[in-house]
């Protein structure tokens, strides 16, 4: 996959975080840092709409006695189950 270079500008209290990440030996590099960060907010954003999608069709489906919660787990079992999380 070819990489595209970007200039980025981060405060200090950021910059502090980043260098200790490398120094732990999470990461080798600010790159890859920000690239991990950038496929976690994807994989959260993912998430975040299918279960926004579950909520909107369950919504055509009448009323439960289940909880949020319970709702939620049974989303996330039914996607895991399925391989999509």
């Amino acid at each position: 996959m070819p990489m595209i270079k970007k200039s980025i500008t981060v405060t200090d209290q950021q910059e502090q975080w980043i260098q200790a990440q490398i120094a732990t030996g999470h990461y080798a590099s600010d790159s890859e840092i920000f690239r991990d960060l950038i496929r976690k907010e994807q994989q959260r954003n993912t998430q975040i709409e299918n279960i926004r999608n579950e909520l909107i069709k369950a919504e055509g489906r009448g009323f439960t006695d289940k909880t949020p919660q319970n709702i939620m787990q049974d989303v996330i079992k039914r996607k895991q189950a399925n391989g999509e999380l």
